[in-house]
């Protein structure tokens, strides 16, 4: 059977007989040094490529923009045709309903087409890259 103390007998758990304050400042120090010179060799470009970070992120705001208001635009045709449709034939909340629906579902496929994601309408081609 196991001693109650411990696994090494001195009724203490842990990393065994090397205590916290054998680990020296100067020791850690010099590691933290070691590991951030071994980084800064390993990633040189990113210390360097600060400014097309930002850029990159001003396209991406772009890109959101673009998006968002390509989806937007749609369930707004959509709702506006369904009040119409429903001021002339007078199919009161259901052609409001009919339009909404059908508007996001313009919205979103309009936003797959620009993402790249669905090909467009009639063409057998694979999807671009969104990447590009």
């Amino acid at each position: 059977m196991a001693d109650k103390n411990g696994p090494d007998g001195t009724g203490k758990t842990g990393r065994g007989k090397q205590h916290e304050a054998d680990i020296r400042d100067d020791d850690l120090e010099r590691r933290r040094r070691d590991l951030e010179a071994s980084l800064a060799t390993r990633r040189p470009d990113r210390l360097e490529g600060k400014d097309d970070a930002k850029a990159g992120s001003a396209a991406g705001y772009g890109q959101a923009l673009k998006l968002s208001s390509e989806f937007i635009a749609g369930i707004v045709v959509g709702a506006a045709l369904g009040w119409f449709i429903d001021r002339v034939a007078g199919t009161s909340p259901w052609g409001l309903i009919v339009g909404l629906l059908l508007g996001f579902g313009a919205g979103v496929l309009n936003v797959l087409r620009s993402a790249g994601l669905v090909s467009e309408f009639g063409t057998g081609d694979k999807p671009r890259d969104p990447k590009e």
